[in-house]
């Protein structure tokens, strides 16, 4: 098992590879939704259907309004405990601790917290030591800012090693206002004592109060890659069908392979946020009990489609190399069951792309049925081009274009096996 990603500290890298992907899903479903302006939609109606879909749905507007209550909550609660309880004099640390450990996920809650704290913690001890040896000048100032920066770039400490600084001025500030050196011990102190407070404060609310299950952005990431390679794939094989293949759709099509690229880097990250979301988060175990199992095939999916992705792109490349004359007729009816192989391979692509993790059991038959059917055709095809074409001909890429699509017709089996073995294990 690959460890999880680690994320940057204050970004929610998981809403924005969300939001990517459910914006690039809207576009190839043509559901994409209308501007804020446009006409026939008034700001009233927008509201309405904005609210119902926070209450009632799973996407963006429901991980809003879940992300503005949490905040409130553990915001809330730190300062209570800090300034009502402990009354501290800083008590603003512990609600702003508190709010920054509200991460896309329980796991990057967890590990932000510690290296936050250890950052603060460093930041708040260089300025104690500093200041006790040298005072409080302008000089030590500058060999504190210089130390703190020092620390700050321990790879250890992430993104939070910027919080070394951070802490380090407060604490200079704190120090030089103190009037004893036992005041000035007692109000660091503080500091260390009420960042971990709401950082403690905020990691507990984001287990407790809904923590965040990100297994559908894994499906998201499925569901965009399957479905672009469907729309390539459903404009190449008409074209190769009615013996149309010309030099500029080729290069169209090679170009718009050579795109898919950032499609794959966005589907590997949904599927890392999504195995990243169940560590540490109570609610998978509770999905176990209640008997739901996340799919967990996801991965080999995608490598299965990162791989396809390459292959359709190996492929439109040797299709721009193709000689527009060809070899007589048994060059266009070689293209002609090309387009055939690739029809039904834009059929398994569109289905993939409709994968969803509750229809599995009545999904993977139709996968499969289609994957029979890329292989049948592949199998004709191979069998036509050994005996009509010359294969070996290096100035000629019939023997390419063959197997890329028998790697094709390979991996769209493998995907189906995958996704059986997943549904099949306990």
């Amino acid at each position: 098992m690959r460890r999880p990603a680690s994320r940057v500290a204050g970004s929610t890298p998981g809403l924005n590879v969300e939001r990517e992907l459910g914006v690039r899903v809207a576009e190839h479903t043509g559901t994409r939704p209308r501007p804020a302006g446009a006409p026939g939609r008034g700001r009233a109606a927008r509201l309405r259907q904005w609210l119902g879909r926070a209450l009632s749905g799973s996407g963006q507007e429901r991980h809003a309004v879940v992300f503005v209550g949490k905040s409130t909550l553990a915001a809330t609660a730190a300062w209570a405990v800090a300034y009502h309880v402990l009354q501290a004099e800083s008590a603003a640390f512990a609600p702003f601790s508190a709010v920054l450990m509200l991460q896309v996920t329980v796991y990057q809650s967890v590990w932000h917290s510690l290296r936050y704290v250890a950052a603060v913690a460093a930041g708040v001890a260089v300025q104690l030591v500093f200041g006790f040896l040298f005072g409080t000048g302008l000089a030590t100032f500058a060999l504190v800012a210089a130390t703190a920066a020092t620390i700050g770039r321990w790879r250890r400490l992430g993104s939070e090693g910027a919080q070394v600084g951070t802490a380090a001025y407060f604490a200079f500030s704190t120090f030089v206002s103190a009037a004893s050196g036992l005041e000035r011990l007692s109000q660091l102190g503080e500091i260390i004592e009420l960042v971990a407070l709401g950082c403690g404060i905020g990691v507990l609310v984001n287990v407790l109060v809904l923590p965040p299950l990100r297994y559908r952005s894994a499906e998201y990431g499925v569901h965009v890659l399957a479905r672009s390679l469907c729309d390539l794939m459903s404009d190449m094989y008409p074209a190769l069908r009615q013996g149309q293949l010309d030099e500029d759709s080729a290069a169209r099509w090679r170009d718009r392979a050579a795109r898919l690229g950032p499609l794959v880097s966005q589907a590997q990250s949904s599927v890392d946020l999504a195995r990243e979301s169940g560590v540490y988060n109570p609610r998978r175990v509770l999905r176990r009990q209640v008997g739901r199992r996340a799919f967990s095939g996801y991965q080999a999916v995608i490598d299965a489609l990162e791989r396809v992705t390459y292959q359709v792109g190996s492929m439109t490349r040797s299709l721009t190399q193709c000689p527009r004359d060809g070899d007589g007729p048994e060059h266009g009816e070689f293209f002609r069951r090309y387009g055939d192989l690739l029809a039904a391979l834009t059929h398994f692509t569109r289905l993939l792309g409709d994968l969803d993790e509750d229809r599995l059991d009545e999904q993977i038959p139709r996968l499969c049925s289609a994957a029979e059917e890329a292989g049948e055709q592949c199998r004709g095809l191979a069998g036509y081009a050994q005996d009509s074409l010359p294969l070996a001909d290096p100035a000629r890429p019939y023997g390419i274009l063959l197997a890329e699509a028998t790697r094709l017709m390979e991996e769209a089996q493998y995907t189906c096996d995958v996704l059986q073995r997943t549904v099949a294990s306990p």
